[in-house]
C-alpha cells in the first residue's frame, strides 16, 4: 500500500508542476483572442467572452508591414547563426573528442566558464567591439553576438555525442582511403544527427528569442527583430497585452512546427549525449 500511496503523491506534484508550466502559455494564448476592454477588466476570465481575431489582425496589418520585415530579420539572422555555430561547434568538439594537443583540457575548461556568464554583463565589452568594427546596426554583427553566445554549449553537446562514436568507425574509413577530413564529414557527422540536431534548435532558439543584444545593437527600426519589436506594444503608462499576446503566439508558431518535425532526433540527441562527456 505504501508504494502505491507514494505513487499518488508524486503524481499529483507532477500534476500540479505540469498545470504551473502550462497556466501561463494557455494564458497568453487566451489574451491573443480578447478584445481590448476584457483584458483590462477587473473580472479574472480565463477564456475571452467574445473572441476576435482583431489583434492578429492588427499586428500583421502594422504600418508598412513591420512585422514581416522583423520575421525576416528574426529568420534570416537565426538561420545564419545556426549554420555558423553548427559548422564551428561540430568542427571544434570534434578536434576536442578525438585528438591530443596542448591546452586541450584548459581550451574546454574555456568554453565551460564563458557559459557560465550571464548575458548582461557581455553586453558592454561586446557593443565596444562592434563599435570599433562598424557592426552596429548590422546583421553581421548581430550573428557574431549570436554565434559567441551559443558556442560554448554547442561545443560541450556535440563533443559528449562524439565521444559515444567508436572510434573502430573512423579506423576501418581510414583503412578503406579516406582522410580524416573525409571521415568526419562521411562517417562521423552521419552517425552524429541527433546530437546536430540539438545544437541547430538551440543556436535556432538562442538566435530567435534573444532581446538584450539585438536592443543595444540595433536602434533602427527596420533592422528590429521580433523580441525587439515586441516592445512597440510598450507605452510609458501603458502596455497593449492584447496585441503583445497575439505577436508572441506568431512569434512562437515556428519554433513549434520545427520543434515537432524534429522531435525524435532532438530528445534521441539529448539522451545520446549525456552518456559520455
Amino acid at each position: 500500500m505504501r508504494p502505491e500511496k507514494n505513487s499518488w503523491i508524486l503524481h499529483l506534484v507532477l500534476a500540479i508542476c505540469c498545470i504551473a508550466a502550462i497556466f501561463p502559455i494557455i494564458w497568453v494564448l487566451s489574451t491573443s483572442f480578447k478584445p481590448e476592454p476584457e483584458v483590462f477588466s477587473d473580472r479574472l476570465n480565463l477564456l475571452p467572452d467574445h473572441a476576435t481575431l482583431d489583434n492578429y489582425r492588427h499586428v500583421l496589418t502594422m504600418k508598412e508591414g513591420v512585422f514581416f520585415i522583423w520575421l525576416r530579420n528574426s529568420t534570416v539572422i537565426a538561420l545564419i547563426t545556426t549554420v555558423i555555430s553548427l559548422f564551428l561547434a561540430s568542427t571544434s568538439a570534434y578536434a576536442f573528442s578525438r585528438y591530443k594537443f596542448l591546452g586541450r583540457q584548459g581550451g574546454l575548461y574555456i568554453f565551460l566558464i564563458a557559459q557560465m556568464f550571464p548575458g548582461a554583463i557581455l553586453i558592454v565589452p561586446l557593443y565596444n567591439i562592434m563599435r570599433q568594427l562598424s557592426l552596429l546596426n548590422s546583421f553581421p554583427g548581430l550573428i557574431l553576438a549570436y554565434a559567441t553566445v551559443a558556442l560554448p554549449f554547442c561545443v560541450w553537446m556535440l563533443k559528449g555525442f562524439f565521444d559515444t562514436i567508436p572510434r573502430g568507425l573512423e579506423e576501418a574509413a581510414m583503412v578503406d582511403g579516406l582522410s580524416p577530413l573525409g571521415t568526419f564529414y562521411r562517417i562521423v557527422l552521419p552517425l552524429s544527427l541527433p546530437g546536430l540536431a540539438v545544437t541547430a534548435f538551440f543556436s535556432f532558439i538562442t538566435a530567435w528569442n534573444e532581446f538584450m543584444f539585438a536592443f543595444t545593437f540595433m536602434s533602427k527600426e527596420k533592422l528590429y527583430t521580433l523580441p525587439v519589436g515586441l516592445r512597440q506594444f510598450v507605452f510609458q503608462f501603458q502596455t497593449d497585452w492584447h496585441l503583445m499576446a497575439a505577436s508572441a503566439v506568431l512569434i512562437t508558431i515556428p519554433v513549434v512546427i520545427f520543434f515537432l518535425q524534429t522531435q525524435k532526433f532532438l530528445v534521441a540527441g539529448l539522451t545520446a549525449g549525456g552518456i559520455k562527456g
